[in-house]
């Protein structure tokens, strides 16, 4: 019999395997390749529109999401179809990651703005926009910081105002303390996020590029 996992670890499973999705995606292997690939494109694919959201389904229900928080994990696979990465950024969070993006692209501060101030109903959206732009500028994010941030904002209201300040304090940072070296630019003054023990137009297909 398999031990009980925590909500925590369960969390933390299911983002393990997304990146093992990515390290499949890059692997010299052409199986595990093409696997991977068609696996992120599924995901991809549940974006699309309700209707297709059941392609997520193999990849989240298996680690047992609590209902309250199983759109929010669907969501999380979509996000990291669109752009998959490694675990290269531990702690990195939307501020964090948004603010090194704000060094190539003027845009990025009004794009920002808009994330902080939209209610749940419509994060979603924004979150999906955020993505693509990371992508485009290969700045990886810590999505298992990202379904922490995103569980709080949706229990209360107060918990959400305390994860858009960090964002916003993560994002605000003096320029000194960013660089494209995710050691010193996590948006999180450098701390690794913990383990669980210790702690609408698709793209085209993913391809395996610089991340920082």
């Amino acid at each position: 019999m398999e031990p009980i996992r925590s909500l925590d670890e369960r969390r933390w499973a299911f983002v393990q395997q997304l990146y093992r999705l990515h390290r499949a995606l890059t692997s010299e292997n052409p199986q595990l390749s093409g696997e991977a690939r068609r696996t992120l494109a599924r995901l991809r694919r549940s974006f699309a529109s309700p209707g297709q959201e059941a392609e997520a389904y193999a990849i989240v229900f298996p680690h047992d999401p609590p209902q309250r928080e199983q759109e929010l994990w669907l969501l999380i696979a979509g996000l990291f179809a669109l752009h998959p990465h490694g675990n290269t950024a531990k702690g990195r969070t939307v501020g964090g990651a948004m603010r090194l993006l704000a060094d190539e692209r003027v845009s990025a501060q009004r794009r920002f703005t808009q994330l902080l101030s939209v209610d749940p109903q419509h994060l979603p959206y924004y979150l999906r926009q955020m993505i693509q732009l990371l992508r485009s500028d290969d700045v990886a994010i810590d999505y298992h910081r990202l379904l922490t941030d995103l569980v709080l904002i949706n229990s209360s209201r107060q918990a959400a105002h305390k994860v858009r300040l960090r964002w916003a304090r993560d994002y605000h940072r003096p320029r000194v303390l960013h660089s494209r070296s995710p050691r010193t630019a996590n948006g999180a003054d450098a701390a690794e996020t913990p383990g669980p023990e210790t702690p609408t137009t698709q793209p085209a297909e993913a391809q395996p590029g610089r991340i920082r």
